[in-house]
């Protein structure tokens, strides 16, 4: 289940009933700009509702169209040379306004109007002005002083957004009235909002610049939180805290709810961007520059907006006002506003001292949203004051505070840099008193039980639902039933356990494991430290290896061609975790693995003595492993069954080695085995993202049965597998050796939003290319060496698994995603070894993937 599916989660039972659309009044006014002597039109000309933030341009031909919540009767015009207009406009009806502007004549010395004339970078004052802001932009970073500190003050909030006065009437709601809050109806979010969320955050901040570290001391931390039961509130924060990043105007890159776009401020951005100089600030020393800025496509991933420059030689950024254009390609995003201010400090330089970053999410342009909003401020800088070495020593963040530690209201009200706003003053209470509504706890469980598949009965909790049924060739009709104990049962021990039933084989299934943390935390909750001891007896498809879903989940049940080459296995295994908090971890595991072939899975080999084939029925390993992993700045959320990452621009290295004992525990095979892997997303501004994956691995061993080989991850399901080959058979290929490369690329509607239906549905692309090569030392491969297993064979005669030869097996696939905003669709072709026995050279596989 996606990340995204639990944050609708949290909030699913306010919006169940529906929303309508809010009352306030809405006003579109349209016209044209021109010249009113030259009749030239005025492109990118600024229209702004006077004393608030609520503006737009004109595009490049001077016509201007604007949305306006709320009862105002004033719009202003204005633009670079000419005197400014105010008009007058009447609420809640659409009016066409042309206008026409005249020349200030006190400017013309200072300013060359060029009317319609086609844009150009040659010669362009705005260009040249913003190539001096990029040539300037090192000097104007905190990195161009050696040593600064600050104190920081940030909170995140959360709440419905847009809401109509008959939603907020419903019956539902009457013992939940307390929870709204009104506000002006023209700002983001509309005039009734919900609050539902509020993190605060105090720290100290040490920045250095050789070696480069840059540390933060967190103070003091709070947030309103759910029952965790029903929600991972660690999880919880860190994915709003993804969401709404730092945002750096001097980084080439910006992230915006797990996008990169480009920064108007990136070298670039000439390239990209349309730069235009809209007006003089003169009341100030030094004097600023507004340079407005939009993209040269309008459906890029790229801002708008406008930047306040400094005339002081030093270009710095002085203000800076982000948006996007309506008709980018972000799932769901209805609004974005993004402020940066920056004061002089003591170097004579521009620093950040406030930011703040809101966004809206809705299903539609209409009707209620999800409006979050992050603001962080800075204040007490002190420049190239350097500190003993200790500061800067650890993890790059380190908490200050107990864990268990709260801070008093009065500690908030004289720590807080800024005061709450109203729809966020009572918000700690009022989620505190709705956990106690019994209607609210009934819903929370029912949408758990509807998104994680988990239904809670105090120290315990039933799950997951949707393993409850499956069939399959071997089984046929399989019931399973289980569930494991919460931290209400104890902090420190966890059993899970389940048991499963099918009705072809008549046999029963089962498994049982018991965890002890030693570290007093959840077994779910990072920094990991705990020892497990499992025994399972229960059947599996050899080469099948899932991400975040389970094997006996119903809608696997259903596969293409032929599956019934399985196993049943009783494994016994002890496993010892240990994360740390610069998220290097390893884990030793020790396993006794009894398997024995099912279905038409057969274990044959030569027998000397009858000089013909016997039947193996079973095999025994042995084996001690130990996996490396580091994973830096690595976030995620926790969810009922599995941890999801949360993706960054860091690379994730795993380096796992495991050593089969011949003799121990009834162990058959010796052998050492090598595996290394490295993923890393790549983030390509506009031109989307490429997750990259790259793996190899190495078995050192003489005659291992090809069960303990590598067995290449296969997929036979009609569901899209990320790190599988989804046109390769179950157990068609094994390896002792072998290198791997796994490349996705998300376009992001790079190429779609340039063409006009499809721009609308908001489709994206995505392209696809998995490469394997690998062999099999003829110690290893029975083709050489009668002593081994054989390799399978169809009813026909014709071999079912194969070594790779010289050439490498390949496939690749195109596919649309944001098909209804989930759903991604992939045409797979397979390359080569098409002579092999039962392959698809094509095939059509969907997976359901929610994108912001």
């Amino acid at each position: 289940m996606s990340v995204k599916f639990k944050i609708a989660g949290i909030l699913f039972f306010l919006i169940l009933f529906g929303s309508d659309h809010v009352r306030a009044q809405t006003t579109i006014i349209r016209g044209v700009l021109t010249d009113s002597a030259s009749k030239e039109t005025l492109p990118y000309a600024n229209v702004q509702i006077p004393g608030t933030t609520l503006g737009t341009l004109a595009d490049d031909e001077g016509r201007y169209s604007i949305k306006v919540e709320g009862n105002y009767t004033k719009i202003q015009f204005g633009y670079i040379g000419y005197n400014t207009q105010v008009k007058t406009i009447t609420p809640g009806i659409d009016q066409v306004i042309n206008v026409k502007l005249s020349v200030n004549a006190s400017m013309l010395t200072e300013v060359v109007i060029k009317g319609k004339a086609r844009y150009r970078n040659r010669n362009n004052p705005a260009v040249e002005l913003i190539q001096k802001v990029i040539d300037h932009k090192k000097e104007n970073q905190m990195d161009a002083n050696d040593f600064v500190q600050y104190e920081q003050y940030e909170k995140i909030s959360l709440a419905l957004s847009n809401l109509s006065d008959k939603f907020r009437e419903k019956r539902i709601f009457r013992n939940y009235q307390f929870l709204f809050t009104e506000q002006d109806s023209s700002t983001i979010g509309g005039k009734n909002m919900l609050p539902a969320y509020l993190r605060e955050r105090l720290s100290q901040i040490y920045f250095r610049k050789d070696p480069y570290k840059k540390k933060q001391r967190v103070l003091a931390d709070q947030r309103a939180e759910y029952d965790s039961r029903f929600i991972d509130n660690d999880g919880l924060s860190t994915y709003f805290n993804r969401l709404y990043e730092d945002i750096n105007i001097y980084n080439n890159n910006i992230s915006v709810v797990t996008n990169l776009l480009l920064s108007p401020i990136a070298g670039s951005a000439p390239t990209f961007y349309k730069f235009f100089i809209t007006d003089t600030v003169k009341t100030q020393q030094p004097w600023l520059v507004e340079l407005s800025f939009i993209p040269r496509n309008k459906t890029d991933l790229l801002f708008q907006g406008k930047l306040y420059i400094t005339l002081d030689g030093h270009y710095g950024v002085q203000h800076a006002y982000l948006t996007v254009n309506k008709d980018i390609n972000l799932n769901f995003m209805r609004d974005l506003e993004a402020k940066l201010e920056f004061d002089k400090s003591s170097d004579g330089r521009y620093h950040l001292s406030k930011s703040t970053l809101g966004m809206e999410f809705a299903f539609g342009d209409k009707g209620g949203g999800i409006y979050g909003q992050r603001t962080v401020t800075f204040k007490d800088y002190e420049i190239n004051k350097p500190q003993n070495d200790s500061i800067y020593r650890g993890p790059a963040e380190e908490i200050m505070y107990k864990e268990d530690e709260k801070k008093s209201p009065d500690f908030w009200v004289n720590s807080r840099h800024i005061p709450l706003e109203h729809r966020e003053v009572e918000i700690y209470k009022n989620v505190d008193t709705l956990q106690t509504i019994k209607s609210f706890r009934r819903t929370m469980d029912i949408g758990t039980l509807l998104l994680a598949g988990y239904k809670a009965l105090g120290p315990v909790e039933i799950g997951p639902v949707n393993t409850f049924y499956s069939f399959n060739p071997v089984e046929g009709l399989r019931l399973r039933f289980g569930g494991r104990t919460t931290p209400i049962f104890s902090k420190r021990v966890y059993f899970e356990t389940y048991a499963a039933y099918g009705f072809k084989d008549q046999k029963w299934k089962y498994f049982a494991s018991g965890t002890y943390s030693l570290n007093n935390k959840s077994i779910y909750h990072f920094p990991l430290h705990y020892f497990r001891f499992s025994y399972q007896h229960d059947t599996k498809i050899p080469g099948q290896e899932l991400q975040f879903v389970q094997e006996d989940n119903f809608l696997l049940s259903f596969k293409r061609g032929k599956n019934d080459k399985w196993l049943y296995n009783d494994i016994y295994k002890f496993e010892y975790v240990r994360e740390f908090p610069s998220r290097l971890s390893y884990k030793f595991g020790f396993t006794q693995w009894k398997q024995a072939p099912a279905g038409a899975l057969v274990y044959q080999r030569y027998d000397a003595g009858s000089d013909g084939l016997i039947n193996i029925n079973s095999l025994s390993n042995a084996e001690v492993s130990l996996e490396l992993r580091y994973a830096p700045h690595e976030q995620y959320y926790q969810g009922k069954l599995y941890r999801t990452p949360i993706p960054n621009k860091y690379p994730i290295f795993t380096m796992r080695y495991s050593k089969g004992i011949k003799g121990l525990l009834q162990g058959e095979t010796n052998y050492q085995n090598f595996t290394g892997n490295i993923a890393k997303r790549f983030f390509l501004s506009q031109f989307g993202y490429a997750d990259v994956t790259a793996e190899g691995g190495y078995i050192i061993g003489k005659n291992i049965p090809f069960p303990l080989l590598t067995i290449h991850r296969a997929n036979q399901s009609y569901a899209y597998q990320l790190s599988s080959y989804n046109l390769m058979n179950f157990l068609e290929f094994v390896s002792d050796h072998y290198a791997s490369m796994n490349v996705e690329y998300y376009l992001n509607g790079f190429l779609f939003n340039k063409i006009p239906l499809l721009k609308r549905l908001k489709l994206r692309e995505v392209v696809a290319f998995r490469g394997l090569y690998g062999g099999l030392r003829n110690e290893n491969n029975p083709a050489y060496n009668p002593n081994l297993y054989k390799f399978l064979t169809n009813p026909d005669g014709s071999s079912a698994t194969y070594s790779l030869n010289k050439e490498p097996y390949m496939e690749g696939s195109v596919g649309i995603a944001n098909i209804f905003k989930l759903l991604r669709v992939d045409l797979v072709k397979r390359f080569n070894y098409l002579d092999n026995p039962n392959v698809a050279e094509w095939g059509v596989r969907a997976r359901v993937k929610l994108d912001f």
